[in-house]
């Protein structure tokens, strides 16, 4: 798995970085010949949600819940937690990103004047934004701060981490975000970490990751784990992610390459003795039954 964060601080020639505590904001210049990844579609994971939108270029995220076509002038969120990432060799990306934890959106929102509502709405790892006259103008309000030569000053910059969540939480149009906010806010931490897990199982994650993007220790996080679902993460992983497999085989007529790889799987011989093991067939097999 490819992490983010520390493949975009990879690239300081195409990139310029303001951080601010674990927070982090980035303009990302990508062109063709400078890419975060090498191969069409790779694994990406993040620790922290991030906001971004998009200056020019395409690139889709591929979650457990559906895709996502991102192209010039798209801006969303995606919660913390993975993606396949599918790129396109032919133009360039560039974008503008901040990346920010749990911990500093629920403070900044307890600051507000009024509680956060929630709709009700349900939301998924990526949430597309409404691209409002305010949104827009914080935007180019930052980009200053990349022309100057001079790095802003901390205080300043916390400010302005604290007034993109404040605009994003001001405008009733993003109801599947309000209702992220709201969960980071007043969610039960077992809930969490059901959310998280349901969110990535998907995903070539390592427990140690799991655990991180649930808040927790390794060990919290297997001792919680197993109280809410009563089985051990690794046997729990594996159930979920061979179900998923063949769902992708049978119903969605995937090959068994991709259903392997969208299913977490990357060593293509265990995928398939585990896959024969708990269903008594190979996955070729469900694909001679199914054929295209």
């Amino acid at each position: 798995m490819v992490n983010f964060i520390e493949r975009v601080l990879k690239y300081p020639d195409y990139s310029r970085q303001f951080s601010c505590g674990n927070s982090m904001i980035t303009a990302f210049d990508c062109p063709i010949e400078a890419r975060l990844m090498q191969n069409r579609y790779t694994d990406l994971w993040s620790q922290h949600n991030y906001i971004f939108y998009v200056v020019d270029g395409r690139k889709i995220w591929h979650t457990a819940h559906g895709s996502y076509d991102l192209q010039k002038g798209s801006c969303v969120f995606v919660q913390k937690g993975a993606s396949i990432i599918e790129q396109f060799f032919d133009v360039g990306f560039c974008l503008v990103c901040f990346f920010i934890p749990d911990e500093f959106i629920c403070d900044t929102l307890k600051k507000r004047s009024a509680p956060i509502q929630s709709s009700g709405k349900k939301y998924k790892p990526v949430m597309l934004l409404d691209n409002s006259e305010t949104l827009s103008a914080f935007f180019l309000s930052m980009s200053s701060y990349f022309a100057n030569t001079k790095e802003p000053d901390q205080a300043l910059l916390e400010l302005k981490f604290r007034e993109l969540v404040l605009t994003l939480a001001d405008n009733t149009n993003n109801a599947e975000l309000l209702c992220y906010f709201c969960s980071l806010v007043n969610e039960p931490q077992t809930i969490t970490l059901q959310r998280v897990m349901e969110d990535n199982f998907c995903f070539n994650l390592k427990l140690e990751q799991y655990a991180e993007l649930c808040n927790r220790s390794l060990s919290a996080f297997k001792r919680d784990f197993e109280k809410v679902f009563a089985t051990s993460p690794g046997k729990w992983l594996l159930e979920k992610r061979l179900l998923h497999a063949m769902h992708l085989v049978s119903n969605l007529n995937k090959p068994v390459s991709e259903a392997a790889f969208e299913s977490g799987f990357e060593n293509p011989s265990h995928f398939s003795r585990s896959f024969k093991e708990r269903f008594g067939i190979p996955p070729t097999g469900v694909k001679q039954k199914n054929p295209a």
